[in-house]
């Protein structure tokens, strides 16, 4: 890593220009007070449509100026859906004569380029190898997101093939996107993969958004933008027509400035779908209450373990180390037993740090899943890809793909195996997976001390929860510090530690535990308020205030 120092003054007088640029709160004649749209909640923006204060054909102008504002120079958004406004139309129409769908409906959401639709909008993956492929029906999310009445404004740029191609590459570098940027310091890395939901949801360019995950990549990039994020258990939201990599490991789940936004969000997404049969296997006969688990009592009578031995730090984590102690009086302050030590065997340890096969599972999964589950239901494909070797071979002569400079290792590694998932040495090397994070792992740890949830700074809480399919939910927990020393990338592209880029807390627990999870996360984010203390140094500037005004002005 290369490490550099950026002026402290200049950012701060940077974070000052735009707190004071802010658009300010603006009351209308009926003493509706409109929230600024980077802070604005749910809850929020039901209350002025449900008023008739603005509609939801407002709201669809005043993001896609806010996106318009700031997407040349943060690349977070690759499209934006062509029918948003009309849709926005019918959907008020619809809430005029007293049909709502429900507390979502008329609400703009952006979701990763990864989810497919079938409508104007490309999936791509961020690939030009997907580029004018079409679908036959939406993906099993966007067919819930649509029957709740979600507005899906546009697909976010995220890291290509979901960080599943280069060793070499950035996150949030696709080369149908190009690179997404961070908001909370100039040329920030913005993680991935879900890298343009993070960016989009932590600026105001929607309500919320969808990312996806496989190891890291909805938590990740919530945690560096200052979001609320929840990574399912497999099989809690369908993945049927989102671009796999793994069928063990991939889910879908919210990015929000809250977390009673994101259960929101989750409450639409989640349950069955005939077609895709991890869903099939969820225990409720009806889902459980996301919104309602957030209870600020959460952690009353709870027992909170923390698996020490995970936290692996490097040096520049002292600010996020001190952060996460501090949780933890505020966790025992809430009325929860906090249990110390509880660590996986030294057996997990060594093989979660040391051995490949987790890597191994992923490249078998990636060449069953992508032919099966995606490639060979495209209702038309007008580049052939066919398998990954056919996608390899179009990314490596394909000019705009970046190839050699952006490797394919990855792609290499999986057809260089010799199996995949449906071969009889997978299931062993998948055994040791479920082995490693499951009874000697946190699995293990969970059961064996009694405990409700673990706790864990969030860059260290996907690995093992990824193995064996297991929710997280992560909320802030502070930012870097204005002494901090700026380290970037290995290309020295992108920033990856700098003054004011945040960090977060990691709340764990065993497969279908989201409601309590989310209850713990909503538990400690009401007693701390993280998210307000600092703020991103890029914000646009056009509000729902300025949209309502200028239509009124004009008679409308």
């Amino acid at each position: 890593m290369v490490a550099a120092k950026f002026p402290s003054v200049v950012f701060i007088w940077l974070l000052w220009l735009c707190s004071i640029s802010a658009h300010p709160l603006y009351t209308n004649q009926t003493g509706f007070t409109f929230p600024n749209l980077i802070d604005v909640t749910t809850e929020e923006l039901e209350t002025g449509l449900e008023r008739g204060i603005f509609t939801s054909y407002d709201l669809v102008k005043a993001y896609i100026a806010r996106i318009q504002e700031v997407n040349s120079t943060l690349n977070v958004v690759q499209e934006i859906n062509p029918d948003a406004l009309s849709i926005a139309m019918g959907l008020d129409a619809e809430r005029a004569n007293g049909t709502i769908r429900g507390p979502l409906h008329g609400m703009p959401i952006l979701i990763k380029g990864n989810i497919g639709t079938a409508d104007k909008m490309s999936t791509t993956a961020g690939s030009f190898a997907l580029l004018g492929a079409t679908l036959p029906r939406d993906s099993g999310i966007a067919a819930k997101l649509r029957a709740a009445g979600v507005i899906i404004l546009g697909k976010t740029n995220l890291s290509q093939w979901a960080n599943f191609r280069s060793f070499n590459s950035t996150n949030g570098w696709s080369a149908y996107g190009g690179q997404t940027i961070g908001a909370y310091y100039p040329q920030q890395d913005p993680s991935g993969s879900s890298s343009g939901s993070g960016v989009a949801s932590s600026i105001g360019l929607a309500l919320a958004t969808l990312g996806s995950e496989t190891s890291g990549s909805i938590l990740s990039p919530s945690e560096v933008n200052n979001l609320a994020g929840i990574k399912p258990t497999v099989g809690l939201t369908s993945r049927a027509l989102v671009i796999p990599i793994s069928e063990r490991q991939d889910t879908v789940g919210p990015m929000a400035r809250t977390v009673k936004d994101a259960a929101y969000l989750l409450q639409a997404i989640a349950g069955k779908d005939q077609n895709d049969n991890y869903t099939l296997a969820q225990p409720f006969q009806s889902q459980p209450d996301y919104v309602g688990a957030c209870n600020y009592s959460s952690f009353w009578g709870k027992r909170i373990g923390i698996p020490r031995n995970i936290i692996t730090p490097e040096a520049g984590d002292e600010p996020v180390l001190a952060a996460f102690e501090g949780a933890i009086q505020t966790i025992r302050r809430a009325g929860a037993t906090v249990v110390d030590n509880v660590n996986i065997t030294a057996f997990a340890l060594d093989r979660y740090l040391n051995s490949n096969t987790s890597l191994i599972v992923l490249g078998a999964d990636f060449l069953s899943d992508l032919p099966k589950n995606y490639l060979s239901q495209l209702a038309t494909n007008p580049n052939n890809v066919k398998d990954l070797a056919s996608v390899k071979s179009f990314t490596q002569s394909f000019p705009p793909e970046d190839y050699p400079d952006r490797d394919t290792a990855i792609f290499d590694g999986a057809l260089d195996l010799g199996f995949d998932n449906t071969s009889p040495e997978f299931w062993a090397l998948y055994q040791e997976n479920v082995e490693v994070a499951g009874r000697q792992g946190i699995l293990g740890v969970l059961t064996n001390y009694s405990l409700d949830a673990l706790i864990l700074p969030t860059e260290f809480s996907p690995g093992l929860p990824a193995l064996v399919g297991t929710p997280v939910v992560t909320v802030p927990l502070g930012s870097y510090p204005a002494n901090t020393t700026v380290v970037r990338n290995r290309r020295g592209s992108l920033v990856e530690k700098a003054p004011n880029i945040p960090f977060g807390l990691s709340f764990i627990g065993p497969a279908w535990s989201e409601a309590s999870l989310i209850g713990y996360a909503y538990a400690y984010e009401q007693r701390t308020m993280v998210r307000s203390q600092f703020q991103p140094y890029l914000v646009p500037k056009t509000e729902l205030a300025d949209v309502v005004t200028t239509r009124k002005m004009a008679g409308r």
